[in-house]
């Protein structure tokens, strides 16, 4: 269809000239929102993570798709982006649609918008439903500070690094997984944050069998373990939420000066030792040393 040029007549699409991330529901249609279904009865160009799904939801909601349907996934968005840009740049509405969520948050969507910017052109969004943030509710966890982590890595020692890597983090963790790995990757978990780490592990959020299991890592790994061998499993879509770091009280000199004692008692040198125990502990070498000389 014909795209109308800038400055002319639309069809009342507020919209129109732009690029339009719209979230689709995660589970439950019923979270479908009017603006959704605007969007996808009078947009120009729908750009949808799989055309099949996009059809079937459209289904569900009861709107016939009236613009033109392209894929635009993984493999192609990089290549697509202009073509659905020219149709923005040209008075056009275009919407990115992925098969759960919003685009871009480990979906399609991030490079296009990349490119719009790049290209000077209005890029906007369709609020809706988005599985890190009901995950991240329904944890019973800190939500004022959180880090979104998407798929922890697939091979068991990349992921032990990437998971080692924040185990001091203070901020509630959310992460993506797949029901075929969960179990190892719980497992991981509380191995690389301490098995009493609280945690959540949620799937199939607003749909039928919405669960969300609450409890400390360790106890969360040997129930999906649990599960996994009875052949039950978790299917579904899953997030995983981790609680942050607990705050670690700083030591005392005092404290840090009887440790430095400890092991120069224990035949190390006290200039060795105190250099060692201040680079760890964050503190000046020099008062350190000085304080455990003066206590010897």
């Amino acid at each position: 269809m014909t795209s109308p040029q800038p400055g002319t007549a639309t069809s009342g699409v507020p919209e129109a000239g732009s690029l339009v991330l719209a979230a689709t529901p995660i589970g439950n249609a019923e979270d479908a929102s009017p603006r959704l279904r605007r969007l996808l009865a009078q947009a120009d160009v729908v750009a949808a993570e799989d055309t099949r799904r996009l059809h079937a939801l459209a289904e569900r909601i009861g709107v016939a798709v009236g613009g033109r349907v392209v894929s635009y996934y993984e493999h192609n968005e990089t290549a697509r982006a202009d073509e659905l840009l020219d149709v923005v740049d040209g008075g056009g509405t275009v919407v990115v649609v992925t098969d759960a969520g919003m685009p871009s948050v480990s979906d399609p969507g991030y490079r296009v918008v990349a490119r719009a910017v790049e290209r000077g052109l209005r890029v906007t969004a369709a609020p809706g439903p988005s599985a890190v943030l009901t995950a991240l509710a329904l944890s019973g966890l800190p939500t004022d500070r959180f880090t979104f982590e998407g798929f922890v890595p697939r091979k068991p020692g990349e992921r032990s690094r990437a998971l080692s890597a924040l185990a001091a983090e203070p901020r509630t963790m959310v992460f993506f997984e797949a029901p075929h790995r969960i179990a190892a990757t719980v497992e991981a978990m509380a191995g690389a944050f301490g098995a009493e780490r609280p945690a959540a592990v949620a799937r199939e959020l607003t749909k039928t069998y919405e669960e969300v299991l609450r409890g400390p890592l360790g106890e969360l790994a040997a129930t999906v373990a649990a599960r996994s061998a009875d052949g039950e499993g978790l299917r579904g879509e899953i997030c995983v939420v981790v609680g942050g770091a607990p705050a670690v009280r700083a030591a005392s000199l005092e404290e840090l000066v009887g440790e430095v004692l400890d092991r120069v008692a224990a035949g190390e040198r006290l200039k060795d030792v105190a250099g060692d125990v201040a680079a760890t502990a964050g503190v000046s070498r020099r008062d350190l040393y000085n304080a455990a000389l003066a206590a010897r």
